[in-house]
C-alpha cells in the first residue's frame, strides 16, 4: 500500500466510529499531514474528543487528554522537577507532563488563565518545553488538538491572538443531520453490546506505524504549486489586509488582516488537502476547500461587523468572491 492509500484506510477507520462529522476527521487529518495544531469549536456531544480517541486507537501513537480548568497549574502541563531521596541523598528529578506525548487533546482550553495557555504556546511552536533552565524535546510527531465550547462564557478566558494565530486550523463543528443521527444511537448501542466499531483495538489489530505519517509528508512537500496558484494565495492574505481594494464592505469589517502565518498555512494544508484528493499538485479549489478553515480565527472583525452579525465566515465568503485567479 502507499502512503496515500494508508491515510485513506486510517479515515474510513476512525469515521466508522465518528458518524456524520467527516469533515472534522478530514481537518483532523489534514493537520496531522500538515504538522500543525487544530482548534476545535462545537457544542458539548458532538464527538470532538471522541475524534482524536479513536486516531490514537488507530494509530501507533501516545494520547495524552489534559482537562483545563481555572486551578490549572503550568507545571500541569509541561511536568515539573520532583525532589527525590535515596541512600540519603536527595536529587532533582524531571517528571514529565502530559503535553510528552504524540496527540494531546487540550479538552475546554478557554477554561484556564492566560497563563496555563502560555505554557502551551512554546510546545506548539518550538517544539520543546523549557523546565528549571532545560530544554526538552518533544516527540517528532506531536499535535495539540484543542476543544473549546463556543456558548460557554462564565469562568472562561478567550485565547489571546497570538495563540489563536500558532493553531494552523480553526474548524467548527456541526449538528448531524437526521439520518446520522439514528446511524449515531445504533452505533452506541453496539458498542454497548461488544460489537461497535469504535472499540479500543486489540493486540491483534492493525495500528498505523507513524513511519506512514512521515511518509506521506515526504510526499506532501513534494506536491506542486504553481505560480498563478501561488499568487491566488498571496491575494487572498493580501486582500485581508488592504480590503478597500477589493470591496468597500468588506474595508469596513475588517480590523487587522491574516498575518504571514495565515499564508504559511495556507499553502500548506492545500498541499495536503491536494494529496489527500490524490492529485500532485494544487488547484484553485484546493485552496478555496480550505481557506475558510485557515483564516477564520486569524481575522479580527471591525466593531461595525459584529454590529452588523457578521461572522469570519461570511467575511471570508465576500473575499473568495472578489479575489480572482491570477
Amino acid at each position: 500500500m502507499t502512503a496515500r492509500d494508508d491515510i485513506v484506510a486510517l479515515g474510513q477507520r476512525i469515521n466508522q466510529s465518528i458518524i456524520g462529522q467527516e469533515g472534522m476527521v478530514e481537518r483532523m487529518l489534514l493537520g496531522l499531514l500538515s504538522n500543525g495544531h487544530i482548534l476545535v469549536e462545537g457544542l458539548p456531544g458532538l464527538a470532538k474528543t471522541r475524534a482524536i480517541k479513536t486516531l490514537s486507537k488507530n494509530l501507533d501513537a501516545k494520547l495524552s487528554r489534559v482537562q483545563f480548568t481555572p486551578d490549572l497549574l503550568p507545571s500541569d502541563i509541561t511536568g515539573s522537577e520532583i525532589y527525590f531521596t535515596e541512600g540519603g541523598k536527595g536529587t532533582f528529578k524531571f517528571q514529565a507532563g502530559p503535553v510528552f506525548a504524540n496527540l494531546v487533546l487540550a479538552d475546554e482550553i478557554n477554561r484556564a488563565p492566560a497563563k496555563v495557555q502560555s505554557a502551551l504556546l512554546e510546545a506548539m511552536e518550538e517544539r520543546q518545553v523549557t523546565v528549571g533552565g532545560e530544554s526538552r524535546a518533544l516527540p517528532q510527531l506531536f499535535l495539540v488538538m484543542a476543544t473549546q465550547n463556543p456558548i460557554e462564557q462564565e469562568g472562561t478566558y478567550p485565547l489571546p491572538e497570538a495563540q489563536l494565530d500558532r493553531f494552523l486550523l480553526h474548524v467548527q463543528v456541526g449538528y448531524p443531520d437526521q439520518q446520522a443521527e439514528g446511524d449515531i444511537m445504533r452505533l452506541v448501542r453496539s458498542e454497548e453490546v461488544g460489537n461497535g466499531a469504535g472499540k479500543k483495538a486489540s493486540e491483534n489489530d492493525m495500528l498505523l506505524a507513524q513511519q506512514a505519517i512521515f511518509d506521506a509528508r515526504g510526499e506532501i512537500n513534494a506536491v506542486t504549486v504553481s505560480e498563478p496558484v501561488e499568487n491566488y494565495i498571496v491575494s487572498l492574505v493580501y486582500g485581508t489586509r488592504t480590503p478597500d481594494k477589493y470591496d468597500a464592505d468588506l474595508a469596513k469589517w475588517i480590523q487587522v488582516g491574516v498575518s504571514p502565518r495565515g499564508s504559511i498555512a495556507l499553502d500548506k494544508v492545500s498541499r495536503s488537502y491536494a494529496w489527500f484528493q490524490g492529485r500532485d499538485y494544487v488547484t484553485p479549489d484546493d485552496v478555496r476547500a480550505i481557506v475558510h478553515d485557515v483564516f477564520r480565527h486569524r481575522l479580527i472583525l471591525s466593531y461595525e461587523a459584529h454590529a452588523g452579525g457578521m461572522t469570519a465566515d461570511q467575511v471570508v465568503d465576500r473575499l473568495v468572491e472578489r479575489v480572482a485567479v491570477a
